[in-house]
């Protein structure tokens, strides 16, 4: 009740001290009549006190957004209702709902009387040129008594997330060759959960039909074992993204940095389309996103676990890429291999080289930062030498800027793109390399 009053408006407390004095001159002076006009007075502001109080419970709100994952510089729709659940008319209502500044300013809305078991929605739009993960809400409602005796404020618990995804560029469908797609011998190729029968035994997980269990292998291990029947095929792809704070230069939306999420997005999404299994890791080798182990996931739920992972990754302090070489050369990161890089220095090319030897097969995306800031990186190469160093070590290069576009640039990774030469020594910076010199 303490609450209840001390939202009474400059009105309401106006005619309670009215009705107040009004009573206390009608007892001084015997004035009977005067006594009924300032219980009136009085009465009017805590009957309106009541209402509020009462309504102020009897109020509920959705929220929706519309899409909940957004690309940055897109915009999404927030969708607001408010029922009145009372079997009273509520009065005058104003919304306000709270969201980060990234996304534009407070929206603030007034709404009428709403009618016993009644609603109103509202609607507006926010819009972020930032990735990330935003919390929208908690919408705070102040409710007014029809006279204007009495606002209170309510705040909603409920809140919702939208997902600013980086901005993802359709790719096209080049002719990767037989090698990439999956349909030559040199494919790298890992077991999913449907097709033909292998009777490798794994663990028991809740939901495994009891008709599955190894008894052979439950009585070894002491545990229960299920057979993994029904096994496919599945191609695999390892996307790197190079997160070292010291390489990229520029900063906000227009940094090189950006430039990279944005270009491991789309490759990213690119694949799972055509079907890959596609784990993105870290310059130190973190695993950022892809399927659980053992467990296979559609296209799309891959999808949306990589660009979930990209709409909040950060640079880091990361010196060398030396935990990506490890995770490249497991046994695990053993299918395609797609890197987005920039600024190499020698030991970053000698480790993508021994990476390179392991994984099999390699598209490497070297970005020249100069394009964004001229400061150039202590004892990093000179954008051509990396570009030559990594191709003599035996990935598909595609040199790139900020001018570049990806889809152009991503055609230069087709069959007809010029082959790599493979079991290339490397010497010493600016000396011959394989018969091939480069110099700063």
């Amino acid at each position: 009740m303490r609450t209840a009053l001390s939202g009474l408006t400059t009105r309401g407390r106006s005619f309670l001290a009215a009705g107040i004095a009004a009573a206390v001159c009608a007892v001084v002076l015997g004035q009977r009549d005067l006594l009924r006009v300032g219980f009136l007075l009085a009465a009017l502001p805590l009957v309106a006190v009541l209402v509020v109080a009462r309504t102020r419970h009897l109020v509920t709100s959705t929220r929706g957004l519309e899409p909940a994952r957004v690309a940055a510089g897109h915009e999404s729709q927030v969708r607001l209702r408010v029922d009145n659940v009372s079997r009273i008319p509520t009065g005058l209502l104003m919304l306000e709902d709270h969201v980060p500044y990234v996304l534009g300013s407070r929206p603030r809305f007034v709404l009428d009387r709403i009618e016993p078991h009644g609603y109103r929605q509202v609607a507006y739009r926010v819009r972020s040129d930032l990735r990330g993960k935003f919390t929208v809400g908690p919408l705070r409602l102040r409710l007014a008594d029809p006279f204007g005796m009495c606002e209170l404020t309510r705040s909603f618990a409920a809140r919702d997330t939208l997902v600013v995804t980086p901005v993802v560029q359709q790719l096209p469908a080049v002719d990767l060759g037989g090698e990439w797609t999956g349909y030559g011998d040199g494919n790298s190729r890992s077991l999913a959960s449907a097709g033909e029968e292998d009777v490798v035994p794994r663990e028991y997980r809740h939901g495994d039909d009891v008709r599955r269990v190894h008894w052979r292998s439950t009585a070894r291990r002491g545990e229960l074992m299920v057979r993994r029947e029904e096994q496919s095929w599945q191609n695999q792809a390892t996307l790197l993204l190079d997160t070292r704070l010291s390489v990229h230069r520029g900063e906000g939306p227009s940094s090189s940095f950006e430039w990279a999420v944005s270009t491991a997005a789309s490759i990213g999404v690119h694949l799972c389309r055509r079907g890959y299994t596609t784990h993105l890791i870290a310059a130190d080798g973190r695993r950022l996103a892809g399927p659980p182990e053992g467990l296979r996931t559609a296209p799309a739920e891959t999808e949306s676990f990589l660009l979930d992972a990209l709409a909040v990754v950060d640079a880091k302090h990361t010196e060398s890429l030396d935990g990506a070489e490890m995770t490249l050369r497991q046994p695990g990161g053993e299918g395609m291999a797609v890197a987005v890089l920039a600024n190499l220095t020698e030991d970053d090319t000698r480790r993508l080289a021994r990476a390179r030897s392991t994984a099999g097969r390699g598209l490497a995306i070297v970005l020249d930062t100069a394009a964004w800031e001229s400061v150039p990186m202590p004892g990093a190469l000179p954008h051509e030498v990396a570009v030559g160093m990594l191709r003599q070590a035996g990935w598909r290069v595609l040199p790139a800027s900020a001018a570049t576009r990806l889809p152009d640039l991503w055609r230069g990774a087709g069959r007809s793109s010029e082959s790599p030469v493979r079991g290339a020594s490397f010497g010493t910076y600016g000396t011959s390399l394989s018969g091939s010199e480069y110099r700063a």
